[in-house]
C-alpha cells in the first residue's frame, strides 16, 4: 500500500500560513511598517489605495538589504531576529517569524526595491504568487519600498470576505496609529487614495497623540508615571468626563509592541471606579517596560496577546499608578473644604479652655408698670400729627403710604366728604392731656351717623338683588373609567417594551423599540433620497472635535447629513461648527449621535451590500429610537401603532428582526384546555 502523506508544495504551504498571516490589507500594512521599525528607519511612508485592496506601498529610509538577503526574506521561515530558540524570551524587534513576506508574496503582486548605504546600486525583485518574475539591479534611494498590488487575487474567495472599503481601511489606521504611538521618534506619513491622511513629525508622546487624535486631546490627558523592580508604566489616560461609548482610544504597550489584554484593561476599569458613567469608556495610552523574559509573547498568531509571569502583582501596580495618577492631578471628585484664615484662632489660644458666658438679669424690670397718662398723651399725639396736620391743604398718607396706585380713600379725603357737623365735632376734641371725659367724643355720634347718610346717594340695599356664584360640582376629579372608555381604548403596554393592540382574530404584540427603528428608519432614508427634511436653526452654532481620520469621514457623510437636517457652517481638520439639526434631535444629542454613527461605519455594523445613505438611517434609527423601558401613554402608543403600518415594511426592524407578532384566539383557548 502506497503512503498517503506528502509533503506540500512551497506555494501551496505559503498560501495556507497566509491564512493565519494575513487575514485583511491592515494585516499587510502592519507586517511592513513593522520590519520598517525593525530596519532602523526614520522616515516611513505608507500609501494605500481602495483602501489596501489594489495597492500597499511602505517606503523607508532603513538600513536596508543587499542582493541575498533581498532574495532570502521571501522564504518560509528566514529572519534575521533570531538564532536560537533562546532569542525567542529576549526579542526587541517586532517581527521575528520569517512568514509575514512568504505569505504575501503567495497572494499577490509584489515588487521590491532595497539598497543599503554602502552600495552604490540596489536590488529590484518582481513576484507573482511565489515566483520570482525578475531580479535586477537598479539605481534606488537608501532603504527599502515594498509594492503590494492585486491582494488575494489567487484567492477569490478570501477576497470576496473582504468588508467595505470604509470598514478595511479603519483597520488600516488602527494597525497604522499603534505603530506610530509606540515610535514617536519616527517621522510616518499616510495617503489614502491620494489624499493626505496622517502626517506626524517626530515629536515626543504627548504631541503625538494631538497629531493622532486632534488638537482636543491635549486637555483631556493625565500623565501616568510608575518605576518598579517588576515594571515601569509611562503614559497617560484621559479624564472622566470625556470618555466615550466605544474603546477605540484605549492602548497597551509591553516594550514598545501593542497589546490586548481584558486582565489590564479589567485593572484600568477598577482604578476609574465611581467616576464614570453606564456604559462610557475611558481612553488611556499606556506604555509598560518589562524584562524580555518575564514574558512570552509567542502564544498568539498576531502576536497581539502576551503571556506575564506575574499578573497578580503587575494588576495591582497598574491600578495603583493609574488611581494615583488621577488623584494626584485633582480628577477625582473630593469635597473641597475652602475655609477663612480670619476665623482661626491665634495660636497663643489654642490651648485656652473656652470661658463660659454670664448673663446678668434686672429682676426689679416690670415692663407693665407705666403711667396710663403718658400712654394716652402719647397715642394722642401721634393721631394728631398723621391725620390732622394736613388740614392746611397737605395731603394724608393714613392709607395711602405715598403709592399713587393705591385706590383705597385717605383720611383728609373722609374728612372733606364728611357733613360740616362733623367735622365742626372734629374740631372740638379736647385739648386737656385728661381723660375722664372720653365719653364725650361718642355725643350725638348717631345723628352724625344719620347726617352722612344723607350725603350718600338713595340706594335700596335688597338683599335679593345680590347673586351668587354657583357651586354646583359640574364634574369629578377623579372619574371612573366606564366601559365606554374601556371599548375605546386600543392600546396596552406590558414592562414598558410590548404594546398590544387586539385585533379580530386575537391580539398583536409590537416590539417598540423595534417599531419605531423601522418608522425612523424610513423617515431618515426618505429624508436623505428626497432631500426634504426640515431643519432648526442654533441660536449658538455648536463645535465639536474629532480626530483627524474622524473629520474625513464627516466630510465623506456631508451631503447625507445634510439631506437628513445637519447645516455645517465650518468644517476645519480637527473640529466641525453645527448651526442647524434635525427637529427630531436635540442639541445634547448631537455629539453622541455623531460619535456612534462614526463607530458604526467604521465597525462591522452593516455588510458591503448597503450604501452609505442606508447605513446612516439604520444608525441614526437605532440611536434615536425609543428604548426598552420607556413608559408611553395611550396617544403615543396609538401613534406608533398607526406609524408603523404607514411603513413599506412594517413587519422587520431595519436590522431584520421581527417588529410585532400576533396571537391567535385559538391559541389562547388551547392554553385552557387542559
Amino acid at each position: 500500500m502506497s503512503s498517503i502523506i506528502q509533503l506540500l508544495p512551497d506555494h501551496v504551504a505559503n498560501q495556507i500560513a497566509a491564512g493565519e498571516v494575513v487575514q485583511r490589507p491592515s494585516s499587510v500594512v502592519k507586517e511592513l511598517v513593522e520590519n520598517a521599525v525593525d530596519a532602523g528607519a526614520t522616515d516611513i511612508k505608507l500609501i494605500v489605495k481602495d483602501a489596501g485592496k489594489t495597492l500597499i506601498h511602505v517606503i523607508d529610509n532603513g538600513k536596508g538589504m543587499n542582493v541575498t538577503d533581498a532574495r532570502l526574506c521571501f522564504e518560509r521561515h528566514a529572519t534575521s531576529k533570531i538564532r536560537q530558540a533562546e532569542d525567542l524570551f529576549a526579542l526587541h524587534t517586532k517581527g521575528f517569524r520569517g512568514e509575514a513576506l512568504a505569505s504575501i508574496a503567495a497572494i499577490a503582486h509584489v515588487e521590491l526595491k532595497t539598497k543599503q548605504a554602502a552600495d552604490e546600486l540596489g536590488t529590484h525583485i518582481i513576484m507573482e504568487g511565489s515566483n520570482v518574475l525578475s531580479q535586477e539591479v537598479a539605481v534606488i534611494p537608501n532603504g527599502t519600498s515594498f509594492l503590494i498590488k492585486n491582494l488575494f487575487y489567487n484567492i477569490p474567495a478570501r477576497r470576496n470576505f473582504l468588508k467595505s472599503d470604509s470598514v478595511e481601511f479603519r483597520h488600516v489606521v488602527d494597525d497604522f496609529e499603534r505603530v506610530a504611538l509606540a515610535h514617536p521618534e519616527i517621522h510616518f506619513t499616510l495617503i489614502h487614495n491620494g489624499s493626505e491622511v496622517f502626517n506626524l513629525p517626530i515629536s515626543n508622546l504627548r504631541q503625538r497623540l494631538v497629531n493622532v487624535f486632534g488638537g482636543k486631546t491635549n486637555e483631556k490627558l493625565v500623565p501616568v508615571h510608575e518605576d518598579t523592580d517588576l515594571v515601569s508604566i509611562r503614559g497617560f489616560v484621559g479624564k472622566p468626563e470625556f470618555a466615550k461609548k466605544n474603546r477605540g482610544e484605549q492602548f497597551f504597550f509591553v516594550n514598545e509592541r501593542y497589546i490586548k489584554s481584558h486582565y489590564l484593561h479589567h485593572a484600568i476599569m477598577s482604578a476609574f471606579e465611581g467616576l464614570l458613567k453606564d456604559g462610557s469608556q475611558p481612553s488611556y495610552f499606556l506604555f509598560l517596560d518589562v524584562p524580555p523574559n518575564s514574558i512570552d509573547i509567542n502564544i498568539h498568531p498576531t502576536k497581539t496577546e502576551i503571556k506575564f509571569d506575574d499578573e497578580q502583582a503587575l494588576y495591582a501596580i497598574l491600578r495603583a499608578a493609574v488611581k494615583h495618577g488621577i488623584g494626584q492631578f485633582s480628577v477625582a471628585n473630593a469635597i473641597d473644604f475652602d475655609r477663612d484664615h480670619s476665623l482661626d484662632l491665634p495660636v497663643d489660644m489654642i490651648k485656652k479652655e473656652a470661658v463660659k458666658p454670664t448673663i446678668d438679669v434686672d429682676t426689679s424690670f416690670n415692663p407693665f408698670k407705666e403711667e396710663e397718662m403718658e400712654t394716652s398723651q402719647t397715642y394722642t399725639s401721634k393721631l394728631s400729627a398723621s391725620n390732622f396736620s394736613s388740614y392746611s391743604g397737605g395731603s394724608s398718607k393714613a392709607f395711602g403710604n405715598g403709592n399713587p396706585f393705591d385706590t383705597r380713600i385717605s383720611t383728609q379725603e373722609a374728612f372733606d366728604t364728611a357733613p360740616k357737623k362733623t367735622q365742626e365735632r372734629f374740631h372740638e376734641v379736647p385739648k386737656s392731656n385728661n381723660t375722664q371725659n372720653w365719653e364725650s367724643l361718642y355725643v350725638n355720634l348717631k345723628a352724625d351717623t344719620a347726617a352722612i347718610d344723607e350725603t350718600l346717594p338713595s340706594k335700596s340695599w335688597d338683599t335679593t338683588d345680590i347673586s351668587f356664584e354657583s357651586d354646583e360640582v359640574t364634574g369629578s376629579l377623579f372619574e371612573s373609567i366606564d366601559d365606554t372608555h374601556q371599548a375605546s381604548k386600543r392600546t396596552y403596554q406590558i414592562h414598558k417594551k410590548y404594546i398590544i393592540s387586539p385585533i379580530k382574530s386575537g391580539m398583536m404584540i409590537l416590539n417598540q423599540q423595534r417599531a419605531h427603528q423601522r418608522v425612523l428608519f424610513e423617515q431618515f432614508l426618505e429624508n436623505i433620497t428626497l432631500h426634504k427634511a426640515p431643519s432648526q436653526q442654533l441660536l449658538f452654532p455648536l463645535q465639536l472635535y474629532f480626530s483627524n481620520h474622524e473629520m474625513r469621514m464627516i466630510e465623506e457623510l456631508r451631503h447625507d447629513l445634510e439631506h437628513m437636517g445637519f447645516m455645517f457652517e465650518q468644517m476645519n481638520s480637527d473640529n466641525v461648527l453645527i448651526s442647524g439639526l434635525p427637529v427630531t434631535i436635540i442639541e445634547s444629542e448631537v455629539a453622541k449621535l455623531i460619535e456612534i454613527l462614526l463607530i458604526d461605519l467604521q465597525d462591522d455594523f452593516t455588510d458591503k451590500t448597503y450604501n452609505q445613505a442606508d447605513q446612516i438611517a439604520k444608525s441614526m434609527a437605532r440611536s434615536l429610537s425609543i428604548k426598552t423601558g420607556t413608559a408611553l401613554n395611550e396617544e403615543e402608543q396609538e401613534n406608533l401603532v398607526n406609524s408603523l403600518f404607514g411603513c413599506k415594511e412594517p413587519n422587520i426592524s431595519p436590522f431584520n428582526k421581527p417588529t410585532f407578532i400576533t396571537l391567535d384566539v385559538t391559541e389562547l383557548d388551547k392554553k385552557f384546555a387542559l
